[in-house]
């Protein structure tokens, strides 16, 4: 059998196409169905389109193991290493779709409405998800199906005369580059474009932060040891590192945006951003860092922030006696799971609206995040905050802990040699080693360099800029012996130097002596 008289789709099997031609009817309907499900997604959300939701939903499954393999392995390019997998992935099944459909209709479309309804459910699996969730992925799916259908229908087949099948493949040429072509503007649409995006950007850019009622301490002149290649002090915010669960930004408008605080309190809070730039904010400088950042890596990033310190919110409050835990909520659903007493001592624990000066980027978390000295990102740094539950750990946990990480997170003591690279090479003579240390809450009090396994050699440390900030250091090797050398930092706190315990970043951070080898040549 061949194709109905009305729809031309695949009644049954049909003579063979070329595979190749098979496999590109089913990429141009996979495009298709992006590029509509990400139209659509325009009025849906962003978070709808079919290939956010199904990445975020394998973000959300990713074990603890996974997330820091990803998260070492590819730094803050993970999100477009997810994203290439994610196309590469559809791309095959597409393209399978295609020749199973020219062999047998129902086999080609069994399998992309399979992989609609699995859009479907990563979408409908979302925090915030309601059930128009779906639609882009139905919509998508549907569009596809037809784009499918069609293309099969005019793909040329064996037992026609070379005219006619030279003929039938210039018109399935076309139609697949037209189909193609429409897919890839929706793609480009759905990403591009978007009245949301487009008002908090505006909002943003609108923004005149106040002046803060306590200003930053002033910064040494000296916290800069001046040597090329070493991380700044200040880390640019374009630089700062971005490590989170979103696959797109959020788009928080401040003018609608809240933050409640619930739970074991006395008083529910409901706080608005006039309130909160109405407030007696503060400046800080505080060095975040990831806790999937590896022994001497760059997961780590020292800003000025402004905000509202969260003591001050949880004071109206009062939490119950018997609270120990504060679960911060993100406007994406994405939990954190912080100390109580982190959040209600003296630290600049901060509700942060500004960063460098200027409003938050979007990106790091605008209009409002959360910033803690001392624990890491995962338990405290919540971005597009809007939530505050005052609980207990016994009670709740968050994201992150569910899938393996420990509970409360606090920065271990670290180090890190940023020149010379590793395996550089140095001539004989003075070689200068330099890098970075941090010990957030504590300070970094001494920092020492080993050279070839012997003793340990004070290094030089920058001025300080703070218990909260991280610390350079320096120090002038005398490279005699030629040859490959081994040169290993450890950073002390108050409490004493920083384990040389070799450990991964699950479940609580890494640790270690950052190592690097150096080839003296004469």
């Amino acid at each position: 059998m061949t194709t109905t008289a009305e729809t031309g789709a695949p009644a049954t099997t049909r003579p063979r196409a070329p595979i190749g031609l098979a496999a590109l009817a089913g990429l141009a309907a996979g495009v298709v169905t992006v590029g509509v499900g990400a139209l659509v997604s325009l009025v849906a959300g962003a978070s709808t389109d079919p290939l956010i939701a199904v990445g975020s939903a394998f973000v959300d499954a990713t074990p603890a193991w996974l997330k820091d393999w990803a998260a070492s392995t590819f730094g803050t390019a993970d999100k477009v290493a997810l994203g290439v997998g994610e196309v590469v992935v559809l791309a095959a099944l597409a393209a399978l779709a295609g020749v199973l459909a020219a062999r047998r209709w129902v086999w080609g479309a069994a399998l992309v409405v399979l992989l609609g309804v699995v859009a479907m459910a990563a979408a409908l699996g979302r925090p915030d998800a309601s059930w128009t969730a779906m639609v882009p992925s139905l919509v998508g799916t549907v569009a596809g199906l037809w784009t499918l259908q069609r293309l099969v229908a005019r793909l040329p087949r064996a037992g026609t005369d070379d005219d006619e099948r030279g003929t039938s493949r210039r018109r399935f040429l076309q139609a697949t580059g037209v189909a193609t072509a429409i897919g890839a503007v929706g793609v480009l649409l759905g990403r591009t474009v978007g009245a949301a995006g487009r008002a908090v950007t505006a909002a943003r850019q609108a923004i005149t932060l106040p002046r803060p009622v306590t200003t930053a301490p002033a910064v040494p002149a000296g916290v800069d040891v001046g040597v090329e290649g070493v991380a700044p002090w200040a880390t640019p915010p374009a630089d700062f590192y971005r490590i989170d669960t979103a696959l797109v930004v959020p788009q928080v408008d401040p003018s609608t945006w809240t933050l409640r605080v619930h739970g074991l309190v006395e008083q529910e809070v409901e706080l608005t951003w006039a309130e909160l730039l109405d407030a007696d904010l503060v400046e800080a400088w505080v060095t975040l860092c990831c806790v999937s950042n590896p022994v001497g890596g760059d997961l780590v990033g020292n800003q000025r922030w402004l905000g509202l310190p969260v003591r001050e919110v949880l004071a109206r409050a009062r939490p119950t006696a018997d609270a120990d835990m504060v679960l911060s909520r993100s406007a994406d659903g994405w939990t954190a799971s912080t100390p109580l007493e982190a959040l209600t001592d003296d630290r600049d624990a901060l509700l942060a609206v500004g960063m460098d000066g200027a409003p938050l980027p979007l990106e790091h978390g605008f209009p409002v995040r959360m910033v803690v000295p001392g624990l890491y990102g995962y338990v405290s740094a919540t971005k597009w905050v809007t939530e505050l539950e005052v609980t207990r750990f016994a009670d709740a946990t968050a994201y992150w802990t569910d899938r393996g990480w420990s509970q409360k997170g606090p920065v271990k003591t670290q180090s890190r040699i940023d020149v010379p690279s590793d395996e550089a090479e140095v001539a004989v003579g003075p070689v200068v080693i330099a890098g970075t240390a941090w010990a957030q809450h504590r300070g970094v009090t001494r920092v020492q360099v080993q050279v070839d396994g012997g003793a340990w050699q004070d290094a030089t440390l920058a001025d300080d800029g703070g218990i909260d900030s991280w610390r350079q250091w320096r120090f002038e090797w005398q490279a005699d012996e030629p040859g490959r050398h081994e040169v290993r930092v450890r950073a002390f706190d108050p409490e004493g130097p920083q384990t040389g315990a070799v450990a991964g970043v699950i479940p609580d951070g890494a640790t270690g002596y950052d190592t690097i080898h150096l080839a003296v040549r004469a």
